[in-house]
């Protein structure tokens, strides 16, 4: 059995939306999905008045060269050509754009056995991920924390990478509504904000560097965190399914495609190390960048998985003395 992945347009608020018949009237047309060519783009039309630029009211979520959407022109009350590239150019808005770009590649892949159930949280819990990326990607962010994907109880709940609830609501101070995948495992449903299972990563990493600088300005001043893959992969049984565990020519055309898109995320960001957290997602960043001719350092962490022996004896104590070594760990302390 194969599985055709498929994604919804991000719509925000998160409740899917039947298309309205076509009319005159711009102000109805929010968040529709249009297609040109191969590319599936999702245009936010915002309501503005004569003051706001045209430019500052259309998002994007594909790259096959520059495509011209039409937008309302408030002087002439018509519609007016924009070339999509040229808008927004803050860092947030670029990371933003790479992950939508993403997004629609993936739609084109198959999973088979043993994926049974595929989730993608910047789509359902895009309102959240968002507000995680506009107020915490910013400019002159020099390290990127890089994970795999995401787990079932952390990003997969938050739209946050190792997004353990508690963390996020708490310190991160995320906020947003967070929907429903199209198909659910009845042992992995999504609650959002309100999941009450704990995500041992996300709270051991979050944790670690709430206890180091005290607010999160402090580490995101200088640091901004990532995952490699925005899927989730789950098995008949419920069981999380790693992108390793995955059939190797589907892993391989996922992967290709993700390592395309760190690529074009580290150039957004404009940061200078990535630090792989874990061994998988430190490999795949080196091949990412050798194979793209990306100058940037690469350098690992242990993951804080409670699958992992050597972390359940003490994850922060091995991070300090790694990040210590790095020189990362004398930026982000408070004291």
């Amino acid at each position: 059995m194969q599985l055709q992945f498929v994604i919804d347009p991000p719509l925000h608020g998160h409740k899917k939306k039947t298309r309205e018949k076509k009319n005159n009237n711009i102000e109805a047309k929010k968040n529709k999905p249009i297609l040109t060519g191969s590319c599936l783009l999702y245009i936010q039309l915002k309501m503005f008045d004569a003051n706001t630029s045209a430019n500052d009211t259309v998002e994007r979520a594909c790259g096959d060269g520059e495509i011209e959407v039409p937008v309302c022109d408030s002087k002439k009350q018509g519609l007016k050509p924009v070339t999509i590239p040229e808008v927004n150019n803050t860092p947030s808005s670029r990371f933003l754009q790479v992950e939508l770009e993403l997004n629609a590649h993936l739609r084109r892949l198959t999973f088979s056995e043993p994926v049974r159930y595929i989730y993608n949280p910047l789509e359902y819990a895009w309102d959240t991920h968002r507000c995680y990326v506009e107020k915490y990607c910013q400019g002159g962010q020099r390290i990127l924390f890089l994970g795999m994907n995401p787990g079932p109880f952390g990003m997969a709940q938050t739209g946050v990478p190792f997004g353990d609830v508690r963390s996020v609501v708490d310190w991160l101070k995320i906020t947003g509504e967070v929907g429903h995948p199209p198909d659910e495992h009845p042992k992995r449903r999504i609650t959002g904000l309100a999941c009450t299972q704990n995500e041992v990563s996300g709270a051991r990493f979050w944790g670690f560097f709430r206890k180091l600088c005290g607010e999160p300005g402090l580490f995101f001043k200088h640091c901004f965190v990532h995952n490699l893959c925005p899927l989730i992969f789950i098995g008949a049984s419920g069981k999380n399914l790693t992108p390793p565990e995955l059939p190797a020519a589907e892993r391989e055309a996922l992967l290709a495609l993700c390592d395309t898109a760190l690529c074009q995320a580290v150039e957004a960001l404009g940061v200078s190390m990535v630090i792989g957290v874990g061994r998988v997602a430190e490999q795949r960043a080196r091949r990412a960048f050798s194979a793209a001719g990306v100058n940037v350092k690469v350098e690992g962490i242990m993951h804080p998985s409670p699958r992992n022996p050597r972390a359940n004896k003490g994850w922060e104590e091995v991070a300090k003395v790694k990040l210590t070594e790095l020189g990362v760990l004398s930026l982000l302390s408070n004291i």
